[in-house]
């Protein structure tokens, strides 16, 4: 198993990483849930992606599998395709990390396995975000690929034959973002997160709420709306 500590590394650093047989099987194992989730909502037209390790390739036990719809879209639409296909549903929740990101939904269908998808436009940033940690989509994973993506030690995970590469991002910043196709202000946002909640500890989101089992997200959220002038000015401006 590939053993990580999750802290960035301001050094320039190197490595080469090899994966056992039984990392191979792990990575199997979260790549078949995601598969699993991507195609019920696939049925339903809703195109998805995973981001993270499972698309990166460098899993470890405690993996979480994260399955986004880029594009804001019904919750019924959302949790029909998942209730037709067997699905089963823990919790949900509106997740919104500060005042200026959009609203998500987050279905949980395990403490490490969730579904989550915008409930209102998001900005260039916040999209890049999946990018930055490395995103595949059901065609990468139904062929086996593997994606380029930084990890929350701030190293550039590059897949291989054999496992990946890894190498600190700090200083390159620019390259970096030629590298994975996005902004540099978006790299530039990301190593500022983590290298914060390195020195500070990890911070809290702004509105986190767990609805109620006959609460639809989009009457959650108008009711947080009408509570919150905060979230009222990020609707507007949505």
């Amino acid at each position: 198993m590939l053993e990580m500590v999750e802290k960035p590394l301001k050094r320039v650093e190197f490595r080469e990483v090899i994966y056992s047989v039984e990392h191979w099987k792990l990575l199997e194992r979260f790549r078949a849930k995601a598969v699993w989730l991507m195609e019920a909502l696939e049925k339903f037209n809703l195109e998805a992606t995973v981001h993270g390790s499972v698309a990166r390739g460098d899993v470890t036990a405690k993996s979480d599998v994260d399955v986004f719809v880029p594009n804001p879209t019904s919750s019924f639409v959302v949790e029909t395709a998942l209730e037709q296909a067997g699905v089963p549903v823990n919790k949900r929740f509106i997740v919104q990390a500060t005042p200026t990101y959009a609203m998500k939904a987050y279905i949980e269908i395990d403490p490490n396995t969730c579904v989550s998808f915008p409930l209102m436009q998001m900005r260039k940033i916040e999209r890049e975000f999946y990018r930055f940690g490395g995103e595949a989509t059901l065609k990468n994973l139904r062929d086996g690929l593997r994606v380029s993506g930084v990890d929350k030690r701030l190293m550039l995970i590059e897949p291989t034959d054999k496992g990946h590469r890894e190498t600190t991002i700090i200083g390159c910043e620019e390259q970096i973002a030629k590298r994975l196709g996005i902004s540099i202000e978006t790299v530039f946002d990301r190593v500022h997160a983590l290298l914060r909640r390195d020195e500070v500890g990890r911070t809290g989101v702004f509105i986190k709420k767990e609805l109620t089992e006959n609460e639809t997200f989009e009457r959650a959220m108008e009711r947080l709306a009408e509570q919150n002038p905060a979230v009222r000015r990020r609707l507007k401006a949505a």
